[in-house]
């Protein structure tokens, strides 16, 4: 059984009236699910939850048929890190209940990724799997469960500002998740709770997994798309589309026809080796055409954009789109998970929702997220974001 270390700054709650979630009730009297995938920060906080006293359950998805989900090595979810998360709650002393999903994981997840790919985009499925899957389906049977808020392992963090709860990017900028949660809605939010967001490493993570004597504390991290196989996401997109690798040209971007490809599904924007063609200079995607079946490509110089337009803009910021002013507002721009914000503008005319990107970015994809903080600071406030229809270069 979970026996908590002497002298833990983790095992004390508020006394202000509130506990330390901001819930009204004493710990004990607080049910908290948690979303236990299996892995080291979902463990190390149904465990801190514990430890501080509350009432703690663990919720874990089945996205896989269990035959399907061990060929997937690196993914989670599977009948492996459902067996490991059962393990750590029975250490914990915890109910644990396993949610099958496969079919809403299959219909919200899965089918639009390669749908996405079909369409000459660059998805990102880890956007959809938490906006319906984690903060829908499972935040739904967390209440069910009769519980008060549902827990994350997720690098974040959420405060409670004067008109409700903000998200903010986690302690640690190697690992904050931010990205990944610019769609969860205010109401989502205000249910939602991130034990880990003042995390100032993994390592961090890792070391209190081992002192609270969890057996997953070296498990290694999964990948972040966990049902692509070995990162051959074309294997799948034809799987589920059998005419998607239909052959077309290669274009360069004043018209010329320079090669013939197997299929646009196999090329991404900005990449540049293994395109099949010789020119004599470099060249990159520039974009992908699906109606006519396209790759075209050019210099380096064509793949830098600045105006990115959005829709699906989901906003958490103060008020609404609608009262930014009509200069714009400064904002910093995140295109990529794994690179930091730029500066940027922010506008919303009509219904027409555009960032302007100070620097610039190459290799900006239809379908890719772009997300707005308040500055770029680690534990900055996520203002919102949306999907990139667009990018245009100055």
């Amino acid at each position: 059984m979970f026996t908590p270390p002497v002298n833990d700054p983790y095992a004390q709650s508020s006394t202000s009236g509130l506990n330390s979630l901001m819930l009204p009730r004493a710990p004990a009297e607080t049910r908290v699910a948690v979303a236990m995938s299996g892995g080291v920060d979902s463990s190390v906080t149904a465990a801190i939850l514990k430890r501080q006293g509350y009432d703690v359950i663990g919720i874990t998805l089945q996205l896989y048929d269990s035959g399907e989900a061990q060929t997937n090595e690196g993914a989670s979810c599977t009948g492996t890190d459902i067996q490991d998360a059962e393990r750590v709650a029975a250490s914990l002393g915890i109910a644990h209940h396993v949610l099958d999903l496969k079919a809403q994981f299959r219909a919200k997840v899965i089918q639009p990724f390669a749908d996405s790919y079909v369409a000459g985009e660059t998805p990102v499925p880890c956007v959809a799997c938490n906006q319906f899957i984690k903060f829908g389906e499972m935040m739904q049977a967390a209440r069910e469960l009769s519980a008060h808020a549902l827990a994350t392992g997720h690098y974040v963090s959420s405060r409670l500002g004067p008109h409700g709860w903000q998200l903010h990017r986690g302690a640690d900028e190697t690992r904050d998740q931010s990205y990944f949660l610019f769609a969860t809605s205010r109401e989502q939010l205000s249910f939602l709770r991130f034990p880990l967001g003042d995390m100032r490493s993994k390592d961090e993570t890792r070391r209190l997994a081992s002192e609270m004597g969890l057996s997953i504390s070296q498990k290694p991290d999964s990948q972040d798309i966990c049902f692509v196989r070995s990162g051959r996401y074309t294997e799948l997109v034809e799987r589920m589309h059998p005419n998607a690798s239909q052959p077309g040209d290669i274009v360069h971007i004043d018209g010329r026809v320079l090669g013939h490809h197997d299929g646009i599904i196999k090329y991404t924007v900005g990449q540049r080796r293994g395109l099949g063609v010789a020119t004599g200079e470099p060249l990159f995607v520039v974009r992908l055409d699906a109606a006519k079946g396209a790759v075209v490509v050019g210099p380096r110089e064509a793949i830098k954009a600045h105006r990115v337009i959005l829709h699906g803009v989901n906003w958490l910021g103060s008020g609404s789109l609608a009262d930014l002013p009509a200069e714009g507002l400064r904002v910093w721009a995140r295109i990529r998970s794994t690179q930091p914000p730029q500066p940027a503008m922010l506008l919303a005319q009509n219904t027409e929702t555009c960032v302007y990107l100070d620097a610039g970015e190459e290799g900006i994809s239809p379908g890719q997220a772009c997300v707005f903080y308040e500055s770029g600071a680690a534990q900055a406030r996520v203002l919102g974001g949306g999907w990139i229809s667009k990018a245009e270069s100055s």
